[in-house]
């Protein structure tokens, strides 16, 4: 299966697998900027994508950077429809007490392809019902 990406800007890299057998690819930023401490700035990333027939991309943090900055996405994961044409765009967020520099080229996040399902959706008066019911929000405990 192929992904198309296109470069809006001569000087973007194309997303790349570190490995063989990750889930999910690098994307680059194609700018320089800072974010501050608490703010989330969007960075741009020079490409944009035509996905395959039903699938969808998402947008999600890097670990190393989270770990090592206190660095992640806003919206994440972020999700790219298979219709979107338009240049990918990366909010982060620096929850850390310094100013924290995107540069060029910079790892930013990762983004993995999946499948996705359209399903026809059926107004109903009730709803099977099931062994958990309606326990959310950490009914279940911590142990």
């Amino acid at each position: 299966m192929e992904l198309k990406v296109k470069k809006l800007e001569s000087e973007a890299k194309l997303p790349e697998y570190a490995h063989i057998d990750d889930a999910g690819m690098d994307i680059f930023s194609i700018e320089e900027k800072t974010i501050k401490p608490k703010d989330s700035k969007l960075i741009r990333t020079g490409i944009s994508i035509e996905l395959p027939k039903n699938t969808e991309a998402q947008i999600r943090p890097r670990s190393g950077l989270a770990l090592k900055h206190q660095i992640t996405l806003l919206n994440s994961p972020g999700t790219i429809d298979a219709g979107y044409r338009g240049e990918i765009g990366v909010i982060m967020i620096n929850h850390s007490n310094t100013d924290f520099l995107v540069t060029k080229h910079m790892k930013i996040a990762q983004m993995v392809i999946k499948p996705i399902l359209n399903l026809i959706i059926v107004e109903v008066d009730t709803l099977n019902s099931s062994k958990r019911g309606i326990g959310g929000f950490g009914s279940t405990g911590l142990k």
